[in-house]
């Protein structure tokens, strides 16, 4: 659109999922908050979706305990959690415990404000990732908990006839979604540092998937090829960068954290990396977003 002979941007928000190192993410959306910076739109997928949700409701307090505190306690991940939910991560106890009635994260709230974002999810109905906003998240974060439920490792979450798990199968990066959406300038912030290479599937994790989901052999499909999705939207945030109308914001150092293994003091110092990248770009940021 134009008005008077000046383009009229629209400036989108990225995030990439990641699991524990979605502390990072937390970190520069805390940064983004205390800026009073925000953008016209938003997307995020896995936990770059739930703290995406926190920001919109400009929360900072939950985001922090979630990547701090919650995921760190010894019946999130293995044999407690498997014990607890029959899986190897227990989100349940994450969202219906820590977020609903530790935080009191209200989707209401949510609803209610209305910001122009969308979350990614895997529905195995009609074997792709599909967006979601904020009038789709439900009170009970089964739609948020979909975001997080990465394959084999979760229970399929199903709400409202959908079969859904984590749109990380297929968008691990959601810049092709910003695109679709008519965004012009985007701020893109990813969990892994420069070099990260991601590799193809592990060839157990294919079968476990034909096993598992009998019934949606795309699943499989998609994750066998989910290397070169990752490369090819790599490439797309590149040629943005390259034509100025991207930043890409990633971890400067690399601080031990996997998808989900990472002590606390880690996690405390990978969130403060996240906060301190944005805090040494500011100047580039505030330029960029015109400030």
């Amino acid at each position: 659109m134009k008005m008077k002979g000046i383009k009229m941007e629209k400036f989108g928000l990225v995030l990439e999922g990641g699991g524990f190192r979605g502390a990072y993410t937390a970190g520069a959306l805390a940064w983004l908050n205390d800026h009073d910076i925000t953008f016209d739109y938003g997307v995020g997928i896995s936990s770059g979706a739930v703290v995406l949700a926190c920001y919109a409701l400009k929360d900072k307090t939950t985001p922090y305990n979630l990547v701090t505190k919650y995921i760190t306690e010894s019946d999130v991940v293995g044999l407690k959690a498997f014990l607890k939910e029959k899986h190897y991560v227990a989100y349940r106890k994450i969202f219906q415990e820590d977020l609903l009635k530790k935080e009191k994260f209200s989707a209401k709230e949510l609803r209610d404000k209305n910001p122009n974002i969308e979350f990614g999810l895997y529905d195995m109905n009609q074997g792709k990732t599909v967006f979601f906003n904020a009038q789709d998240v439900d009170d009970h974060l089964d739609l948020l908990r979909g975001t997080c439920a990465l394959p084999i490792a979760s229970e399929i979450v199903e709400l409202d006839g959908k079969k859904l798990l984590d749109g990380g199968v297929t968008k691990m990066i959601p810049i092709e979604r910003a695109i679709e959406q008519g965004c012009t300038k985007f701020l893109v912030i990813t969990t892994k540092p420069e070099g990260f290479v991601r590799k193809p599937a592990n060839k157990i994790v294919l079968l476990l998937m034909r096993l598992l989901y009998p019934d949606c052999p795309q699943i499989r499909a998609d994750y066998k090829k989910r290397h070169l999705n990752y490369i090819h939207q790599m490439e797309l945030i590149d040629e943005e960068v390259k034509k100025k109308n991207a930043i890409l914001v990633r971890p400067s150092v690399t601080i031990p954290i996997s998808r989900f293994k990472g002590d606390p003091e880690n996690l405390k110092k990978l969130y403060q990396l996240g906060y301190q990248d944005m805090e040494n770009r500011k100047e580039e940021i505030y330029q960029f977003l015109g400030k």
